[in-house]
């Protein structure tokens, strides 16, 4: 993979690279995309990381159509995949990992500790095998690509995050390879966290502004599922905020059956 790289950017030509899971929906293939317009040659992975899941989390089941994924892929102009095995990215006395301090403890990494530094790791592990120019990353894991930036910019990597807009089926529900959990009565009740962010988006239109309020007035969308969290933070840090801004971050998680669903917007 170093060295097809390396063939890749010869005369510095752009490298972009999708890091995915697997399980691709149509808010994979717009990373793929935006990275095709804005890049030479686009490489994209498939690793269903264990890093970054917990002891009681759904690595065993996590969904792996890997046949259909390369389909997509190809379809899609992909001129690079890599997909290495557990062994191969974690061999026997691996022993470094990397710890995003503060922000990998808030939103998800308060819910699921230590899987921002599962993330971290395998990603800066990608980064330093394709050594990519733009890595693209979608905006529906909003803490997520705050903490690569943060690790981006700390580890003085050579390249650009891309942030790409959250893609949605028709009902408002964000894609997510764990959509495929849900049963339909599921599915309808999942479409109370979307409901919940447009509360709060149409409430910043009418003028409020106080974090507390906005909230309150989104809750009673969420009665029917188990909420993890709804909070309103700074997008770049993840820290609390009292009053929204244009750009703060407005995100949600919350347990619909035994399936875990996040979603966010940007306040305008």
């Amino acid at each position: 993979m170093q060295h097809l790289c390396r063939s890749l950017r010869a005369d510095r030509a752009p490298l972009g690279l999708v890091p995915t899971m697997g399980a691709l929906h149509a808010g994979h293939l717009s990373l793929v995309r935006r990275a095709k317009s804005e890049c030479a040659s686009v490489a994209a992975t498939i690793f269903v990381n264990p890093l970054q899941f917990g002891p009681n989390e759904d690595l065993a089941k996590y969904p792996r159509t890997f046949d259909e994924d390369c389909r997509q892929l190809a379809a899609a102009g992909v001129d690079l995949l890599f997909a290495p095995t557990p062994a191969e990215m974690y061999p026997s006395g691996a022993a470094t990992t990397i710890s995003i301090i503060g922000i990998g403890d808030r939103l998800d990494g308060a819910s699921r500790p230590g899987h921002f530094t599962g993330v971290a790791t395998v990603v800066a592990k990608l980064f330093h095998i394709a050594a990519p120019h733009r890595a693209y990353f979608g905006q529906k894991d909003a803490a997520q690509l705050a903490v690569l930036r943060q690790m981006t910019r700390d580890l003085n990597f050579d390249l650009e995050i891309i942030g790409c807009p959250i893609v949605r089926d028709a009902d408002g529900l964000a894609l997510s390879s764990r959509n495929k959990y849900l049963s339909d009565s599921e599915r309808i009740e999942a479409l109370a966290l979307s409901r919940a962010l447009q509360r709060i988006e149409q409430a910043i239109a009418h003028g409020e502004r106080q974090s507390d309020r906005l909230i309150q007035q989104a809750l009673p969308e969420l009665t029917n599922v188990k909420l993890d969290y709804l909070a309103t933070v700074d997008a770049q840090t993840l820290l609390p905020v009292t009053t929204v801004e244009p750009g703060t971050l407005i995100a949600v998680a919350a347990w619909v059956g035994q399936t875990r669903l996040i979603d966010n917007l940007l306040a305008d």
